[in-house]
């Protein structure tokens, strides 16, 4: 069996959703999906029947601990983590990385260098910068071209030293698109004795993820960027893990991962993503037997999920290049991202664009008016903004599909455009 679009749609009662008998159609994905049946199902489970702190004798304690221990088995598989002991909870990416930063930054010392690149989300940026100036580190950064959209990796052997301790990219960015080559740089990082700090909030949601083959020290997604609920997620190393000193308080755990949540976890939350990661894995199972081969070395759930995964990215690679096609065929509009046929296996879905005369917020507000969710602004990419001189205008308008999405709704938005446009 091939992929589905209506068996997916069906499990997405947001997909039906109408204002005034105009039926929405959901671009906004980057900055959060809508969730399957399956997934709000298992966490009112949680709320009604499991509803409990861990560590008790009691049967819904047990029951909750039973919930946590699920879920880190289940983002393992997700990444292939090798043991579910590196996977820390917490409220979203941003909130992760801030905390532990601190125990990063302990690590360092005066002098120290830290790389940080101008295509990253300020969740990835703006927590380093402040531990910079806190622990008096230098910050050296990673520019990308503004005519490729990608990073030069020359200019990073170039930004390099003996000093270097941290890198921190993302996977993809939430801006222009554009999937970087992570287990390129965090090689250069390894040879130079550095950390690697990847956000893979945008890219985890598109492309199967292998943190072993990645080679990163730390990883880190949001679940409700990939049809979950609000839940942060990082994966660290083991060994990087056991030198930090974890902020807590002095009753939580000493242990890996504990010693890093800080305070009681969203167990519901916590049962969404067993429930996501499991919807995952059922269209690897029901549609996406010919990707298996691709995953030999995994088996069961791991391999389902990175199968389907990579079923989903093809469905999704003909949304984007129909998109792409369309807009770059409109008068005074401007993609500002990856356009070029020979390389779009670099970009994920998410496709930005300007336009000439008619700024994004009011483009993203017509849309809006006709039911077509989407985003305008630089939507917290501060740096690739500025890097391409559109954040004192009022950023981009930002279209995000996904696999829930149709080429019959990418039609509705080209079909809207022009006419908006010109009015």
């Amino acid at each position: 069996m091939s992929f589905d679009l209506e068996a997916i749609r069906s499990q997405y009662p947001a997909l039906a959703l109408t204002d005034n008998g105009t039926r929405r159609i959901y671009f906004d994905n980057p900055a959060g999906t809508q969730v399957p049946v399956c997934v709000a199902a298992a966490v009112a489970d949680c709320l009604m029947t499991k509803s409990a702190n861990l560590g008790g004798y009691f049967g819904s304690s047990l029951d909750a601990d039973r919930v946590v221990q699920s879920a880190r088995d289940a983002m393992a598989d997700f990444l292939n983590a090798p043991e579910p002991d590196e996977i820390v909870f917490g409220q979203n990416m941003t909130t992760i990385t801030l905390h532990l930063s601190r125990s990063i930054g302990r690590l360092f010392r005066a002098g120290d260098e830290i790389i940080l690149s101008q295509m990253d989300h300020d969740a990835n940026v703006w927590p380093w910068v402040l531990l910079a100036r806190d622990l008096e580190l230098e910050i050296r950064w990673l520019p990308f071209s503004k005519d490729t959209f990608e990073f030069d990796l020359a200019a990073l052997d170039n930004l390099i030293t003996d000093r270097t301790r941290l890198l921190c990219v993302g996977g993809a960015s939430n801006l222009t698109g554009t999937l970087n080559d992570v287990k390129t740089i965090c090689a250069k990082a390894r040879a130079a004795g550095a950390l690697s700090f990847i956000d893979g909030v945008q890219s985890a949601p598109h492309v199967a993820t292998d943190v072993q083959d990645l080679g990163c020290d730390f990883f880190v997604c949001s679940s409700y960027k990939f049809f979950g609920p609000h839940q942060g997620i990082l994966w660290g190393r083991r060994e990087v893990l056991e030198q930090l000193e974890p902020y807590k308080v002095r009753p939580a755990p000493a242990e890996l991962p504990w010693c890093f949540e800080t305070g009681t976890q969203s167990h519901e939350g916590l049962a969404g993503i067993v429930a996501v990661v499991d919807y995952f894995a059922l269209i690897g199972q029901s549609m996406a037997q010919e990707h298996l081969a691709g995953w030999a070395q995994f088996s069961g759930q791991r391999q389902q999920v990175h199968a389907a995964m990579d079923l989903l990215l093809d469905y999704e690679n003909t949304l984007t290049n129909h998109l792409i096609d369309g807009l770059t065929g409109i008068d005074g509009l401007t993609v500002q991202g990856i356009t070029e046929k020979s390389a779009m296996d670099r970009r994920v879905p998410t496709v930005s664009f300007t336009h000439e005369t008619i700024a994004s917020a009011t483009i993203a507000a017509a849309l809006a008016k006709q039911n077509i969710f989407v985003w305008s602004g630089h939507n917290y990419a501060l740096e690739a903004a500025k890097s391409l001189g559109i954040y004192e205008t009022g950023g981009v308008v930002r279209v995000g599909p996904v696999h829930y999405n149709s080429i019959a709704e990418i039609d509705g938005l080209l079909e809207a455009l022009p006419a908006l446009l010109s009015g």
